[in-house]
């Protein structure tokens, strides 16, 4: 492997993933597994938008909260599945530093930004039932353009600390990364400079993302329930719980892998925690997000059905 030094006190010019297994037995099952995951994603969140573009009826706030999710998660897969792929059919998966630090970046940009966005959808949900009559003037398109706005900028200003931080960084004693991207910790974990900082940034990045976003959804959906034991009917019980219930298993989903993947990674011993738990959230989760909003949302079926009727007019 050439060597060079870079710019940053750098003496590697690329870095050698080594995918989620080494194990050559699982390769090809794993690759066509993660491959049909990858279309599944790609189909799933394009059909999702492609299908709100289209129908008028979907142009409401909760579903322009929807595009983006399903924006971003097409966007996820696009920086984290190529890699895990290419690891299964390639001899020696290599990607070179200024790759690793952009996919670094993409990756934490995506991340966060989703965490925000959940966040926002909390707070639509909260409004839509306990202000049902204010809906339309709180949730104004002005409003639901700001969210996302700051959402992005939020997502952009903890990727670019983080990124940041990792440049100042030096790898001069391995350049093997034991993951199947470019992630925080295993970065960390192979570098020879004093990494303390990062991790000091790094801790305070992620737990300003969880504790403020978590606070808002229990809050949002403390607030919803309270609501919701006051109504009397079956019928109001189940509407509200509907509009709900997706979104709970959205963030249940991908809340719980980020921190089971991230609740102690103090060294490269947790790494095979921090890959499996990964998976969930930067392949698994982005191909459920379709299917979660809309297998049982009556809106998107009856869009499918005019989508397939233009189609087949």
């Amino acid at each position: 492997m050439k060597q060079m030094v870079m710019g940053n006190n750098s003496s590697v010019t690329e870095f050698i993933l080594m995918g989620l297994t080494v194990q050559p037995e699982f390769q090809l099952l794993l690759f066509v597994l993660f491959l049909l995951n990858y279309i599944a994603t790609v189909v799933g969140n394009l059909s999702l938008m492609n299908l709100i573009c289209l129908n008028s009826h979907l142009h409401t706030p909760m579903y322009y909260f929807i595009f983006n999710l399903s924006c971003i998660d097409f966007c996820y897969s696009l920086v984290c599945n190529p890699t895990m792929l290419m690891s299964f059919v390639s001899e020696q998966n290599t990607i070179s530093y200024e790759g690793c630090m952009s996919q670094l970046f993409l990756f934490c940009f995506f991340a966060n930004s989703e965490c925000y966005v959940l966040t926002a959808m909390a707070y639509d949900r909260y409004v839509a039932i306990c202000h049902p009559l204010q809906y339309t003037t709180v949730m104004s398109t002005k409003i639901c353009c700001l969210l996302m706005f700051a959402s992005y900028l939020m997502g952009f200003a903890g990727a670019m600390t983080h990124t940041g931080f990792m440049i100042r960084l030096s790898f001069c004693n391995s350049n093997i990364i034991n993951h199947y991207m470019c992630d925080i910790f295993p970065l960390l974990w192979i570098s020879c400079s004093n990494t303390y900082v990062n991790e000091l940034v790094s801790s305070a990045i992620v737990g300003t993302i969880i504790i403020l976003s978590s606070l808002i959804i229990l809050v949002s959906y403390a607030m919803i329930l309270s609501n919701i034991l006051r109504i009397s009917s079956s019928k109001g019980w189940s509407k509200a719980l509907g509009t709900c219930g997706s979104h709970i298993i959205t963030v249940s989903l991908f809340y719980g892998s980020g921190l089971l993947a991230y609740v102690k990674p103090s060294s490269a011993e947790t790494v095979g925690q921090v890959k499996i738990f990964s998976v969930f959230y930067t392949l698994v989760v982005p191909m459920m997000n379709p299917l979660i909003y809309s297998l049982r949302n009556k809106d998107v079926k009856i869009a499918v059905k005019k989508t397939m009727k233009r189609i087949t007019s």
